[in-house]
């Protein structure tokens, strides 16, 4: 029975965290929709949009998808990881303004179709950056959601927030989870049958190689959704311009789709032997391009090693 329709907006990444959430609410009689990122750097547990969507089918929540990978919202999210206010992790992740900009979207959805409050799948203390008690009661405060941002695996935790306060949730019934084991959370899962995918990939923004190759593009050229695609796979060098080599015939035919809206000069490996693809931003690289697609088609290691230097 839904509880006097009382409506949450869930920000779901797709993990066991948010499935837990947005179950945890729903027995107590509360109306969920699924409200998933799709970030250009990745984000969620799951990226599975297929997963995610089977998963609000049978839990009779609604998914809806913010796609940030283009138009506006591309643009808007590159210049929270250009320069993030807040800062960054480790690598380039900007994770407490990631946060905000998903929230301030979220607040937009949340007033203009009268959802109740907001909620999340974050444990207090799971994430060094902005999963900490202190993290989480600024970034409510910079949004302007202090008390409607609603944590129900760490709420027993945390100060009490309006919709408690409200009597739309019962506080008794949610959790005191803290810290980055999973012991409780697993066992959730197998009590009440959830059924959730392996956490993979994530934040590329988190991984410092991957990072270097992203700080390159920006030190070089506008960044654009296609040169993104390009980051997580594939050998990249610099010369006077960007060189990229295929490291299989997968990556091969990866690049010469891509390359349909990259535009940068190509050149494909010989038949006669297996090698790898190469684009190369820059005409004044192509000698050195067909140098470093003749390394990588011999298995001599020595030759390949001429060219560390130039390799991001």
């Amino acid at each position: 029975m839904k509880k006097n329709n009382v409506r949450a907006l869930v920000l779901f990444s797709g993990g066991l965290d948010s499935r837990i959430t947005s179950l945890l609410l729903q027995e107590q009689g509360i109306e969920t929709e699924l409200l998933y990122f799709k970030l250009p750097f990745g984000c969620g547990c799951c990226n599975n949009l297929e997963c995610n969507f089977n998963f609000s089918q049978l839990n009779n929540s609604k998914l809806r998808i913010i796609d940030c990978t283009k138009g506006k919202l591309f643009e808007e999210y590159m210049k929270i990881v250009i320069s993030p206010k807040y800062g960054r992790g480790s690598a380039m992740n900007p994770c407490i303004h990631c946060r905000i900009f998903m929230l301030n979207e979220a607040k937009k959805i949340m007033k203009k179709e009268k959802f109740d409050f907001i909620a999340t799948g974050e444990v207090l203390g799971q994430r060094p950056m902005s999963q900490y008690k202190k993290a989480m009661m600024s970034i409510d405060k910079e949004v302007r959601l202090e008390g409607k941002i609603l944590r129900p695996l760490s709420a027993k935790l945390l100060p009490e927030t309006i919709p408690e306060k409200n009597k739309l949730v019962a506080r008794d019934e949610l959790l005191a989870i803290n810290g980055r084991a999973r012991r409780i959370q697993l066992e959730i899962a197998k009590k009440y049958n959830i059924k959730f995918p392996t956490p993979s990939g994530g934040c590329l923004l988190c991984e410092k190689n991957y990072s270097a190759r992203l700080t390159d593009i920006l030190n070089h050229k506008k960044i654009t959704p296609e040169i993104i695609e390009t980051l997580a796979a594939f050998r990249h060098f610099r010369l006077k311009g960007k060189i990229i080599l295929g490291r299989n015939e997968k990556e091969n035919k990866m690049l010469e789709q891509l390359n349909k809206n990259l535009k940068y000069n190509i050149l494909i490996s010989p038949k006669h032997k297996p090698g790898p693809t190469a684009l190369f931003e820059n005409k004044e690289d192509r000698q050195i391009t067909d140098k470093l697609i003749e390394a990588y088609s011999n298995k001599n290691l020595n030759e390949r090693l001429n060219f560390e230097n130039y390799r991001l």
